[in-house]
């Protein structure tokens, strides 16, 4: 049985949490009003992807990047202290799979660490799974911290099972195969990535894993950026830049295209997924499967939180 999903790659309002959810809302709305099944949104969409950091000068303008982490920390959500409630009650009110990028902050301990953060949740509003980015790249090791594996998980949702990898996770081979191993359907790849180069390991990824795969990042042009930004002038000085291209795409397992690339546009990429096409391309190739060599290769996932400090007493 086929699934419409919507693939929304429109802009978050950068650094403004409420205004991202009011945004985020009116999305989810008009998906269900659709029939889509599904709404998946990019990397950190909630309160933006911090795009800054590739254009600071690196051990430079630390005053201004200290601002707009600042303001990142305090729009941030805390999903500990029930800062997801407000998207959780959107894909309640809906009955909708939600899937999206968000920046965590970590109230339980620091209260100051940032995680890059994917969170499923169902169309009963519960949350399905909560996964933090494993290894930030480049200057994004100034922005969240790691995460550890207590997400690498496939859950069960109504449009099959879904595992999802952040951006360049899914250039980490052992990541992919821990989700291979739980018998993924899809994979949801939230991302800043573009282009052909990212499309291809896409194609890769479902012709390897025999899973659908969906991709996308936010298509953001420098005039989407508000004014009040810090730095704006500075950093985003022609208007019409287009600084992330979106590129929303679909393939169908063993690398079939289904839908997109959506270039450049800040609207909705539809596509329908049959979860049934998975384990059905998986019978000439499954690579944990009959297309393993236990007796030759083995992975071990620790998938224990890793806390840093334990209280007693």
């Amino acid at each position: 049985m086929a699934h419409k999903i919507a693939v929304i790659q429109a802009p978050s309002v950068l650094l403004d949490r409420e205004a991202t959810l009011t945004a985020m809302a009116g999305r989810v709305a008009e998906a269900a009003k659709a029939g889509a099944e599904a709404a998946i949104f990019p990397e950190a969409f909630i309160p933006g992807y911090p795009t800054w950091v590739w254009r600071l000068r690196p051990g430079g303008d630390l005053a201004l990047s200290g601002k707009l982490h600042a303001r990142l920390r305090k729009n941030a959500v805390d999903i500990e202290g029930g800062g997801l409630s407000p998207v959780e009650e959107m894909a309640r009110e809906a009955g909708i799979t939600l899937i999206s990028g968000l920046h965590e902050i970590d109230s339980r301990f620091s209260a100051s660490t940032l995680f890059n953060t994917v969170v499923v949740i169902g169309p009963d509003g519960r949350l399905l799974n909560r996964h933090r980015k494993l290894l930030p790249t480049n200057p994004e090791r100034m922005v969240w911290g790691r995460g550890d594996g207590r997400g690498l998980r496939v859950v069960e949702t109504p449009i099959g099972r879904v595992g999802t990898l952040i951006c360049w996770e899914n250039y980490m081979p052992l990541a992919r195969y821990a989700l291979y191993a739980q018998g993924m359907d899809i994979l949801v790849a939230p991302t800043w990535e573009c282009g052909e180069t990212w499309h291809a390991s896409m194609r890769h990824i479902a012709r390897e894993g025999g899973c659908w795969t969906v991709s996308l990042a936010t298509a953001l042009q420098a005039r989407d950026i508000p004014a009040d930004l810090p730095g704006r002038d500075q950093l985003f000085p022609d208007a019409e830049e287009w600084v992330c291209d979106g590129d929303a795409i679909v393939f169908r397992p063993f690398g079939i295209p289904a839908s997109g690339p959506h270039h450049r546009r800040t609207d909705i990429l539809w596509a329908e997924i049959d979860p049934d096409a998975a384990p059905r391309a998986r019978r000439s190739l499954d690579v944990t499967g009959h297309y393993a060599r236990p007796d030759v290769f083995r992975l071990e996932v620790d998938r224990t939180p890793k806390d840093p400090v334990a209280f007693e007493g």
